[in-house]
């Protein structure tokens, strides 16, 4: 506490406290209705219980200054300093338009700033504002190269000023700047710190001026008067008309339904449904870019493709340094892509992998460098600057070979092991499908009129074998059997799935028995088709083998599962659940929620980059011919799937992991435990890590809500906080927003649970399930997204092939060398951190993000119990006791271990969806 005031200055700011009754909210039936105003005599109580704040604010320089102020106001110069953010590389335009700037300055065409106090001027009712300063010292450091710069400015003020705090910044450049923060020298009160870190954009292209607020956090009823049409015109701002085409530079947050996946005017191959707003594909909403409608469908918006940049507003798009790591990893994804179709062009022959070698000689050598094509095919390429890029880049292999994957660098053959694909299932890329069994045989909860019986082909007897001399019951009771069931996720797309050239699926059930030693092992798969007729044999069990043909069955089983898992890992986890599903809570957090209101510091760093990445994803991997239609399974149809799950899967009062994990009978509430639950399977990775994180983050924001809200009427007040999660249900998941599931926002309690889960699902959830996926499923055997054979029995005319060479048939079945490479630069690209991530338990300016000294005592606290968790997560990846974690070819479970370096690494958990 004491380092925290010390940091930020001695004393701190009382705020003024006002209620206002002009206007009341509407909300839906879960939120609060008809709040009660707290009378401000007990308000101010309350908040001096949860905080002590200094004493009153003063504007003189010193004490003489004070006692003057009461005679007679007096002048005195502040200080302000600004630091902008360079860019490392400038191109010649910018180069020239700086310099341009950097002359124009001296003439006038400067960046102005006005000081805006807390108070208003008792005669005229208006904030009391500074007279205008200009950056003096602008031209004199257009030539200095670090990447921050600090300029100053001097103000006027009166000593009956008050606390700044608003600054308003006019910029009359040509040119855009990046503001990272402005610091107030001069008040006897210490510094005043303003975070800014946003784009200021130049007069001409947005007149208005741009409004920062300074650190101190403020509730809408504590606003000072003098902030208050400040606090109503920047967010006014942020929402924009919800009108007209939004340019590049706009920073408006709004609505709109995915109607952009795909491309009509291309063809109908590339026309795909609108997803949300609609009753037969339900989807979140996304941002809003107005662009305007297809040729051929006025309902669908027309493309932007790549390289030219989708809108998202200016603050959310890539810095410099991650635009670069991305940037590096799509040219890759490029070459990586290009190898293949160059090479299929020259052979028709080669579009499959001919052995095992060939899958590790992409890692070894390189497929250029083993052919003898790597000069010939560069010389093709057309640009000569990015030949010679390739070149620097390629020195024995380079960006035309990939980086062996973990999953084969710790044992190569580990993919064919039955332990490894049950590990999987628990300590792997997709660990949050497995649930425990419930009935056997399983049963579909599928219309039986459509997709015909409900029934399981699987039986006692295909089981009973594996349970160690248990009956089936007895390991249903004992908690023993365990289940990833893609049945009826699957099974309404299948026939269309299959139709698709190169697609070949089943809906699957995969049981595992939990062995005495803490491991799971697979016992039995089923493989379902939809009925083709009424005596047609549409299910099939597949069992572990006992015989050279049963092993190639089991091996082809096995990749059918891997290859269902894929597909809802990447549609419904990772995108659905942690991507599209948080959308609606960021854009209604930039349009309800001030940048000075305490909830939207609190989010702001698991809000950032997010919004551009699922722009990048909607340009590139999930719309129509993107890079998921072509890998994975269900090809055409992932974001119907996706849409399917949303519709009868997803519930945001179980996405909580503690929830989660009961929904899917993992664990089972104990209040003896640590964490209020008892796992089923001890030694489940994800699930002991993630609880450990989750009750870091859970005690975080406890302290923080119940610091600012000691009472459900505070929270009831808060009409910004009403505003924020009311439109985040009504507007941003409209299609469901008459669930009686969703949870309340009625008491502290609620508050802190809600953000627990956005900031859990924002930082670890989408960890666990993202940076695994290259060092997992970079090894196509391991991890296949699709699969383009059926298992084929006796009467199949595919089968006397299969017998003849079933390796040969294993690998045709696999997808082709052009769908692998493409599918492994992505995966590589998605896996990789930028040397800008900010990790949990880290944030920018941590000592100034918030002028609360308190709460950043309390930040510091959740950083050093971040800290701790990791090295516990560091020692149980060395107990051998441990097996899902610990053991000889076992990759250590470090998804979830916070910190990480640059790079592929597996492991690192930022604060954000931010790749």
């Amino acid at each position: 506490m004491a380092l925290a005031k010390e940091i930020m200055g001695s004393s701190m700011v009382e705020p003024t406290s006002f209620v206002s009754s002009s206007s009341k909210l509407v909300l839906e039936r879960h939120f609060c209705v008809n709040p009660v105003v707290v009378p401000l005599e007990r308000r101010r109580s309350l908040q001096l219980k949860r905080v002590v704040r200094a004493t009153p604010t003063v504007a003189a320089v010193s004490d003489n200054l004070v006692k003057a102020a009461a005679e007679k106001p007096v002048k005195f110069k502040v200080r302000a300093v600004v630091t902008v953010r360079n860019k490392h590389k400038e191109d010649l335009k910018e180069t020239f338009v700086k310099q341009l700037d950097a002359f124009t300055d001296k003439i006038g065409k400067n960046v102005v700033l006005e000081l805006v106090s807390t108070e208003v001027d008792p005669k005229t009712r208006a904030p009391k504002k500074s007279k205008p300063a200009v950056l003096k010292d602008w031209s004199k450091k257009s030539n200095v190269k670090a990447e921050r710069v600090n300029y100053s400015a001097e103000f006027m003020v009166d000593s009956n000023f008050g606390m700044p705090g608003a600054i308003t910044v006019t910029n009359k450049h040509q040119k855009e700047f990046f503001m990272e923060s402005i610091t107030i020298e001069g008040f006897a009160c210490g510094p005043v710190h303003f975070p800014c870190n946003s784009w200021v954009q130049s007069k001409k292209d947005h007149p208005e001026k741009r409004i920062f607020f300074s650190n101190q956090p403020y509730l809408p009823s504590e606003t000072p008067a003098g902030l208050k049409t400040l606090r109503e015109e920047e967010l006014k701002d942020l929402r924009g008309d919800g009108q007209g085409i939004r340019k590049l530079s706009d920073r408006i947050y709004d609505f709109d339904v995915y109607n952009d996946l795909g491309n009509p005017d291309k063809g109908i191959d590339f026309a795909r449904p609108t997803l949300g707003g609609n009753e037969k594909h339900p989807f979140p909403r996304r941002c809003r870019t107005g662009r305007l409608p297809t040729d051929t469908d006025f309902h669908a918006e027309s493309r932007v493709e790549k390289p030219l940049p989708m809108y998202v507003p200016r603050d959310e798009q890539f810095e410099e340094t991650k635009q670069n790591t991305f940037s590096a990893g799509r040219l890759k994804a490029v070459l990586h892509n290009l190898i293949p179709l160059l090479m299929a062009s020259i052979s028709s022959d080669n579009h499959d992998f001919k052995g095992f070698s060939h899958i590790d000689s992409l890692y070894s050598e390189g497929l250029l460098l083993k052919l003898g094509l790597q000069d010939d095919l560069l010389k093709k390429l057309p640009l000569p600057n990015l030949v010679s890029k390739i070149q620097e880049s390629s020195q024995g292999g380079g960006l035309l070979k990939y980086d062996t994957p973990k999953i084969a660098i710790k044992d190569k053959f580990a993919w064919l092991r039955d332990d490894e694909f049950a590990r999987q299932a628990i300590a792997g890329v997709n660990p949050v499908t497995i649930e425990k069994l419930q009935v056997f045989p399983p049963v579909s909860k599928l219309a039986p009129e459509i997709h015909g019986p409900q029934e399981s082909a699987l039986r006692d007897e295909d089981i009973v074998g594996h349970l160690n001399g248990m009956t089936v019951q007895q390991a249903l009771e004992e908690n023993k059997l365990f289940i990833v069931d893609y049945h009826d996720i699957y099974l309404p797309f299948l026939d269309r799935i299959n139709a698709l050239d190169g697609r070949k699926a089943y809906a699957t059930r995969t049981i595992f028995f939990l062995t005495p030693l803490g491991t799971l092992k697979p016992i039995a798969i089923e493989l379902t088709l939809p009925p083709a007729g009424p005596s047609s044999r549409s299910k099939r069990v597949v069992t572990p083998p006992v015989d050279a043909t049963g092993n190639w069955m089991w091996l082809l089983a096995k990749a059918h599962v891997c290859s269902n898992d894929a597909g809802v890992h990447q549609l419904v986890n990772h995108w659905l659940r942690t991507h599209a599903c948080l959308e609606p809570f960021i854009l209604a957090a930039h349009r309800q929620l001030s940048a000075m209101h305490p909830i939207y510091k609190l989010l702001d760093p698991h809000m950032r980059y997010t919004l551009v990445i699922n722009a990048l994803a909607r340009q590139g991997l999930i719309n129509a011919d993107g890079v998921i239609a072509s890998c994975f399974t269900p090809g055409r149809y992932c974001m119907e799937m996706s849409s399917a799950a949303y519709k009868s899967f997803w519930r945001f009062d179980l996405e909580s992991l503690p929830a989660d994990l009961i929904r899917r009978g993992m664990a089972v509430p104990d209040a003896t435990q640590p964490h209020g639950l008892k796992l089923l399977i001890e030694d489940y990775p994800y699930a002991s890590d993630g609880l450990m994180i989750w009750a870091a983050i859970e005690d975080w924001v406890r302290t923080y809500v119940n610091h600012y809200y000691p009472d459900s009427t505070v929270v009831c007040n808060d009409k910004e906080l009403q505003a924020w999660y009311a439109e985040s249900v009504n507007v941003g998941h409209a299609d469901l927003r008459h669930a009686d599931w969703w949870p309340e926002l009625a008491t502290p309690n609620d508050l802190t649970s809600i953000l627990t889960t956005l900031i859990w699902l924002a930082s670890a959830q989408h960890a666990a399930l993202n940076f695994g996926q290259y060092p997992y499923g970079g090894y196509v055997p391991n991890r296949p997204p699709l699969m383009r054979r059926l298992i084929p029995d006796e009467n199949d005319p595919e089968y006397a092939n299969f017998m003849s060479d079933a390796q040969k048939y294993f690998l045709s079945a696999l997808p082709s060398l052009l769908q692998s490479s493409k599918y492994m630069a992505v995966v590589d690209t998605l896996s990789t951190h930028s040397p800008d991530e900010e990790y949990i338990g880290e944030r920018q300016q941590s000592s100034t993000w918030s002028g609360d000294a308190e709460m950043i005592e309390a930040f510091y606290r959740f950083s050093a119990e971040i800290g701790r968790i990791e090295r516990e997560i560091e020692e149980k990846n060395v107990d051998a006791r441990l097996r899902n974690r610990c053991g000889a070819g076992v990759i250590p479970y470090e998804l979830l271990a916070p910190s990480s370096e640059p790079g592929v690494t597996c492991r690192g958990v930022p604060n954000s969806v931010s790749i």
